[in-house]
């Protein structure tokens, strides 16, 4: 049976990976390589490079393989998604027929945590329910994009004995800032932290936390709400993609 590493790399920096990505890295054949075109090649730039320090087997393959376009015109949200993790699922199936042999071995090396804001488990899991290909798999934890903004912003994740939402741009006014007092935001292409004029609200916004191109800033929203949007729309130029998550933040420790 064929069998899958999905090994969590963190949020681009080389020296997040656990001694357990490492060790799993070196038990597969092949590493699989996304690549997402030039506006986005270092991606796969950042994954040759964690390869390059940590990989030790000399027979080691390396596989890349172009990631489709999610096609969003004329879909919801829900079935743009869904017909791209059915593309993805054809593309997985036809690299393990031709890259892994029945028993071979193969990993994923997963942007920031397999479990957190990203799909590979589950296309993975509708490559098995097809029934064409016979592998099964183990999901190898990594740093967060949470937790390498927390670290670099200084601050805990949570108010004390308060909870903490999760959530993307879309949802975020479903619960910040009238029902929950710490929002993390992931996957905002929308800016929603823009529509938000509650005066005590407070933002820590990173983007490409724990890399040497990091940029952080933080303060009451209302006060810099534009110095984000403006140093966002510069680095999306500079580099061609931008990755940000922010933390907002209403109320302090021991607050009732």
């Amino acid at each position: 049976m064929t069998h899958l590493y999905l090994i969590g790399i963190g949020s681009g920096n080389p020296e997040h990976l656990t001694i357990q990505a490492i060790n799993a890295m070196n038990k597969a054949e092949v590493i699989f390589i996304p690549t997402k075109g030039d506006a986005k090649s270092d991606l796969a730039e950042v994954r040759r490079e964690i390869c390059a320090r940590y990989v030790t087997r000399s027979d080691m393959r390396y596989v890349e393989y172009a990631v489709p376009a999610r096609r969003v015109i004329d879909r919801s949200y829900g079935q743009s998604v869904d017909d791209w993790h059915a593309e993805l699922c054809e593309a997985y199936e036809l690299l393990f027929g031709t890259n892994l042999s029945a028993d071979g071995t193969g990993a994923f090396l997963v942007w920031g945590d397999p479990g957190l804001y990203d799909s590979t488990m589950r296309i993975i899991e509708r490559v098995k329910s097809r029934g064409r290909t016979a592998l099964d798999y183990t999901v190898i934890p990594g740093i967060t994009s949470v937790q390498a903004l927390t670290a670099s912003h200084r601050i805990p994740l949570n108010l004390i004995g308060k909870p903490v939402q999760i959530t993307t741009g879309r949802r975020l006014k479903e619960c910040f800032p009238d029902a929950i007092e710490t929002a993390v935001v992931m996957l905002d292409g929308e800016q929603a932290f823009s529509k938000i004029d509650d005066p005590d609200a407070y933002i820590y916004w990173g983007a490409y936390v724990g890399t040497a191109s990091e940029i952080l800033i933080s303060g009451r929203l209302v006060d810099i709400k534009d110095n984000i949007l403006q140093a966002r729309e510069q680095a999306r130029a500079r580099h061609g993609w931008i990755m940000d998550i922010y933390l907002l933040r209403k109320g302090e420790d021991f607050d009732e």
